[in-house]
């Protein structure tokens, strides 16, 4: 600021200055070949869905929203349990759905 400048005026040059540097390309690191052949994947196992996959939540205990706790708990379950039927719908249309008999057999 010896040269005249005010903070605001050195502020706005530093900024400009930031702005203008070119952002390094990586040019040391290698490039991975995206075409190249991948190992053959694993035959899926069968996905089981939950009985109660709002367990897990409630195992952590009510939300701290003061006022608000059993309607959080209401609506986060809510979630869950549809992001659960969206999740067996999904392997199902994949053809990897799979039952509780499933899960004693092995």
């Amino acid at each position: 600021m010896t040269d005249g400048q005010g903070p605001q005026q050195a502020n706005g040059q530093q900024r400009r200055r930031r702005r203008n540097r070119r952002r390094s390309t990586g040019s040391g690191a290698r490039q991975g070949d995206l075409w190249r052949p991948s190992p053959a994947l694993d035959d899926p196992q069968p996905i089981i869905p939950a009985k109660d996959p709002a367990a897990v939540l409630r195992s952590l205990g009510t939300p701290p929203l003061q006022g608000h706790g059993a309607l959080v708990d209401y609506y986060l379950a809510t979630v869950v349990e549809r992001a659960a039927g969206v999740a067996a719908a999904l392997a199902a249309t994949a053809g990897v759905l799979g039952t509780a008999a499933d899960d004693t057999e092995e």
